[in-house]
């Protein structure tokens, strides 16, 4: 059974940084696509950033030049670098893994942006 793992959520100012890791319990974990998505109180779950298999990565308009999204293969770990945090980037924060038709989801970190 896949599980996916979220960490290093938290409260940060704003301008500050984080970084999300995402523990994939896979054993092929290299064939799947990879994702971050966010939810904010109110709001639809939306897409962060997502990094293929092959390494290609793909950014939310919102968030391209601050977040940063990269996979560790030997480690079966997805990471989101999160700089220049603004209080609307508040949210939960989840990770997808995705093979062929079968999507895996994570429980969820929150990240709040705060003074």
């Amino acid at each position: 059974q896949v599980q996916l793992v979220e960490s290093g959520g938290g409260l940060v100012q704003p301008g500050g940084s984080l970084r999300l890791s995402c523990a994939a319990s896979i054993s092929a974990f290299t064939v799947y696509d990879m994702g971050w998505y966010r939810q904010a109180p109110g709001k639809q779950r939306e897409l962060v950033a997502t990094i293929l298999s092959s390494g290609s990565t793909n950014y939310a308009d919102s968030v391209k030049g601050r977040f940063t999204i990269s996979r560790d293969n030997a480690k079966n770990t997805v990471y989101l670098q999160m700089n220049s945090l603004k209080p609307e980037d508040t949210a939960v924060y989840y990770c997808k893994g995705r093979y062929l038709l079968n999507n895996f989801w994570g429980q969820g970190t929150q990240v709040t942006v705060s003074s």
